[in-house]
Order: structure tokens, then C-alpha cells, then sequence
């Protein structure tokens, strides 16, 4: 059974106050390419569907046009809600839209029931699971210890009634432990919101969603598909695409990509303004890329940004690289604790300010208290 796999949409989004509507209407264009030429069996889209809860009506109809045309290529579809959707929204009407083939993750409610499809190998069980924090699954486990996002998962996904026999495709949105990110999507600062690969043992394939770089995470069978756009220049060197996963018998397994060719790209530019207004180092190149540019003259170029996007109209952003802003600390290669726990950060805090570390008791209130404020929605 074949699958094609996408997520993070983020319908709506701007980026450096650039909208990318027409961007995502080519992208949504090129993924019906891909469908028409692979001859799917489904398709599973992982959260992030909008960029934000109350998306404008313009990314509402671009992703009504491209459900209905999967409808008309009577192709099933599973779509679960992400951290930027908001899941009662997206779910509206689901039961009804069922009969589509169309299928909405429905807001969690301590158990998920499968969908069922069939082939010459017997039948696959997709189970769908939206965007979880603890306290959601807290409330229905009552007498589990969940404090963590690896224990909410754990809960949720021990009460699917899964037959370990037939063969099962979850199709969930979360931020996998040592999978990498990039700086266009919503984590929590530490990693707070991590979940352990193990949590996906039971299934035969785990469609993930929330990173923006397509990568396997452990193995093939747990699989972030990446964003079909660049929404950052940190994902400038990324090529984007869509996964093609297919289930053979019980076991077998087959993952690849299709690339995606963008209306714009997104590049990043580096030199002097004399270098970069060379029609020599320009000729040939498209000019109507989203670009970052970094200017390495000593001396700032008076309206460098209003110059340059003669030359350059979708100069997204611009900044120096020079002695100045390396002395002021402008360009820089990350925060300094980037990789510590909230957890870790205030008991470094705790240690200066009282020569002292914290206690067990102290300790464990604290990770209580920061476990509390993170998962209080926005």
C-alpha cells in the first residue's frame, strides 16, 4: 500500500512579512504532480495545516480547492490537527466529511479508533492522532503518572486497540527526541516537549509532522516528511519534497522522496555591496528568489535595502558581518544555553544567587511548576 506523506503546511504563513499564499497555491500544484504521477493509496497530512489557529479566509480556500481535488481522484485522506491548528476547527463537520473519504482527526478523547484500508496483503489500520500536551491525556488516564510528553504519548497510544498481527500507520504530530530542527518551528526552549522514539514501536509506519527537514528518526518506520516550503533561511540548504512511504507484506517497508520545485527559493547571499551589484555575479541567477543577504563591508551602505531589491525584489532581510557587529555581538552562532532545560537554566540560577544547589524537594517543585506554565495554551 502506498502512501504519500506531507505535513506542516502552515497555509497563511508570512514570512518576513512576505506572503507566501501564491508560493503555497504553486506548492499545493506541485504535490497534486507528484500524487497524479505516484498513484497513491492515501495521503496523510501530519498538523500544521494553517499557520495559526484562526487562519485567514485565503488559506481556508486554498486548502478546501486542493482537499476537493484529491476528492475528485477518490483518493482517502487523513489529516490530523498540528500546535499551530486548532483541532475543534479543523475537525468541523468531520463525521460528515467521512463519507468523502476525506478524514479529520477528531479532538482527543482518550481513545482513537482506527481506519482500515485493504490490499493484496490483507488490511492496514491508520490510527490519527493530533497534536497531544500532557494535560490533555492527564484528565482521561487519571490513575497513570503522566508528567511528561513521552508519557502522554505512551498513554494515548497503549489504549489503540492494536493488532500486532495486521499491519499500523499512525499518523501524529510531535517533536521526536535527536531529530533535527530549524528555527521556523514552535518548540519548547530545552526540549521540554520531546518524546522518545519508543513510543512508536507498535506501528508499522509513523507519519510524523513538526519538523521542517525530512528525516528518518531511528529508522525508516519513524519518519518526519519536512515541510513542502522553506519558512526560514535556516532551511535554506534543505531540499524540500513529499515522502512516498509503501507497506509491502507485514514487515516490509519502502521509503523515498519526491522533490518539490518552488516558485521562489529561498537563498542566502553573502559578499560586498560592489560584489553583489556586479551584473557579472548576478547574470543567471534568479533573480526573484526570497534572499537573506549579509554585506561585509567595514562601512554600511547608505539604503542598501531599498538599492539592493532594485536589483534583488524579494530581499527578505539584510544585515553586516564585519568588525562593528562582531564587536557588538550582532553575529553570533547561537544562545549560549540553547541546549539546557528550563530546569537546568534556573538551577544554575539558584546556584549563583545562593552559593548553594537546590534540593531534591526544591528541585522537584520547580519541574512541576515549569511542566504547568508550558502546557497552558496560548
Amino acid at each position: 500500500m502506498k502512501f504519500i506523506h506531507l505535513s506542516d503546511l502552515h497555509l497563511g504563513k508570512r514570512v518576513n512579512e512576505f506572503s507566501m499564499l501564491d508560493d503555497q497555491r504553486h506548492i499545493l500544484g506541485e504535490i497534486r504532480r507528484v500524487i497524479d504521477g505516484e498513484r497513491p493509496d492515501a495521503v496523510l497530512i501530519a498538523g500544521d495545516i494553517y499557520d495559526r489557529p484562526v487562519p485567514p479566509a485565503e488559506a481556508v480556500g486554498l486548502f478546501d480547492d486542493f482537499l476537493y481535488g484529491l476528492v475528485k481522484r477518490e483518493l482517502p485522506v487523513f489529516v490530523i490537527s498540528g500546535n499551530h491548528d486548532s483541532p475543534e476547527r479543523l475537525s468541523f463537520c468531520s463525521r460528515m466529511i467521512d463519507a468523502s473519504g476525506v478524514h479529520f482527526a477528531r479532538t482527543f478523547s482518550g481513545k482513537v479508533e482506527p481506519f482500515t484500508l485493504v490490499d493484496e496483503y490483507g488490511p492496514v489500520d491508520i490510527f490519527m492522532l493530533p497534536f497531544l500536551k500532557p494535560a490533555a491525556v492527564r484528565r482521561f488516564y487519571p490513575d497513570e503518572p503522566i508528567d511528561t510528553y513521552t508519557d502522554a504519548l505512551r498513554a494515548a497510544i497503549g489504549s489503540m486497540e492494536i493488532d500486532s498481527a495486521r499491519r499500523n500507520v499512525l499518523v501524529a504530530h510531535q517533536f521526536v527526541t535527536g531529530a533535527a530542527r530549524s528555527e521556523s518551528e514552535e518548540l519548547f526552549v530545552g526540549g521540554l516537549d520531546n518524546v522518545d522514539a519508543s513510543v512508536f514501536e507498535p506501528f508499522d509506519y509513523a507519519a510524523l509532522g513538526h519538523l521542517h527537514g525530512p528525516q528518518n528518526v531511528g529508522s525508516a518506520r519513524v519518519r518526519y516528511c519536512g515541510s513542502p516550503l522553506k519558512y526560514s533561511f535556516s532551511e535554506a540548504g534543505q531540499v524540500k519534497s513529499v515522502t512516498v512511504a509503501e507497506l509491502g507484506a507485514k514487515g516490509e517497508l519502502s521509503v523515498r522522496t519526491a522533490p518539490l520545485v518552488p516558485l521562489h527559493d529561498l537563498r542566502e547571499l553573502r559578499g560586498t555591496y560592489e560584489d553583489l551589484t556586479d551584473r557579472r555575479n548576478y547574470e543567471g541567477t534568479n533573480l526573484n528568489d526570497y534572499l537573506h543577504i549579509t554585506l561585509t563591508d567595514e562601512e554600511d551602505v547608505y539604503d542598501a535595502l531599498g538599492k539592493l531589491r532594485v536589483i534583488y525584489p524579494n530581499l527578505m532581510k539584510l544585515d553586516y558581518d564585519n568588525r562593528r557587529t562582531r564587536a557588538a555581538g550582532e553575529i553570533d552562532d547561537g544562545a549560549a544555553g540553547e541546549d539546557r532545560s528550563p530546569l537546568e537554566l534556573f538551577a544554575a540560577l539558584f546556584q549563583q544567587q545562593n552559593g548553594r544547589p537546590m534540593s531534591d524537594e526544591q528541585a522537584a517543585f520547580c519541574r512541576s511548576l515549569i511542566e504547568d506554565i508550558w502546557e497552558v495554551d496560548p
